[in-house]
């Protein structure tokens, strides 16, 4: 088991946790998740890892509600247990020592690039963070990515905050400026991913994408996430979630994404809430 140390309330449907994980947290490093699940008759869900202490021997999470078990998760309070709390697992991304890295993180995306802004900036890589939400009122971590961030943008798709639009529309920008992005990273659902896989290929700018949406159990037995990425079958849980995204087959993989929709449906039907996990 794992103990809940802190919570925070980032909108009224996201929140943070301070999990005591020491273990996990002495050996996990950037794009890596971590398997929760809250009781024995609890579904195991996969959670990227937002940030880890090793000298203090915990790992943040930031869980947003969208079905029945995140809303479990979401309803644990400080000094409560997580049964099942089990990592670093997944491979951790590859980052560069050296240019300039967009990081492109939709909704609650912008939890699993923290990791990543934080591990580039200890390196002296400059970053440039582009972080969507329907409106200003979701948006989430702001004040932190910006102590990791050489330049944050907001993007909003009611224009509440920074620019009005998407996030694709917005690192089209400033490819056309010139901003001399040297590699680019997203992680987001899988149709914004999908859309920025397409605004980065004319550039031939490097670009990698996490598909964590489409992950089921995490360990490559349930074969769930199996997609095809340059050619050859991979799995998501195991072999990423990080990958080419130009080389990602995104139409399977928006098909794999889709394939417990009903069931999704009915268990947040159950519990009042909408689709999701």
């Amino acid at each position: 088991m794992a103990r809940v140390l802190s919570k925070r309330d980032l909108t009224p449907v996201t929140k943070l946790f301070v999990v005591e994980a020491p273990l996990i947290a002495r050996n996990a490093r950037a794009g890596q998740f971590v398997m929760l699940r809250v009781n024995e008759a609890g579904e195991r869900v996969p959670v990227t890892i937002t940030d880890f202490d090793r000298k203090a021997g915990t790992v943040t999470i930031v869980v947003q509600v969208v079905g029945k078990t995140t809303a479990l998760i979401c309803a644990l309070e400080p000094g409560d247990d997580v049964l099942d709390f089990v990592g670093p697992l997944g491979r951790p991304v590859s980052l560069p020592s050296e240019g300039h890295v967009a990081l492109v993180g939709g909704g609650f995306g912008a939890g699993a690039i923290y990791t990543l802004a934080a591990e580039l900036k200890s390196r002296g890589v400059r970053v440039s963070a582009i972080v969507g939400a329907r409106t200003r009122d979701l948006r989430i971590l702001q004040d932190e990515l910006r102590t990791v961030t050489n330049h944050l943008y907001a993007c909003t798709d009611d224009g509440s905050l920074g620019h009005k639009g998407f996030v694709t529309e917005f690192l089209q920008d400033l490819l056309d400026a010139e901003a001399g992005f040297t590699s680019c990273y997203a992680i987001g659902p899988i149709a914004m991913m999908r859309a920025l896989a397409e605004v980065t290929r004319p550039y031939k700018l490097p670009t990698i994408v996490s598909l964590d949406p489409i992950m089921v159990d995490g360990t490559g037995m349930c074969g769930a996430c199996r997609v095809t990425v340059g050619g050859e079958l991979r799995f998501a849980c195991v072999d990423g979630p990080f990958f080419d995204a130009h080389q990602v087959d995104f139409a399977e993989a928006v098909v794999r994404s889709k394939m417990y929709a009903e069931e999704q449906q009915l268990a947040a039907r159950m519990v009042g809430l909408g689709a999701g996990t």
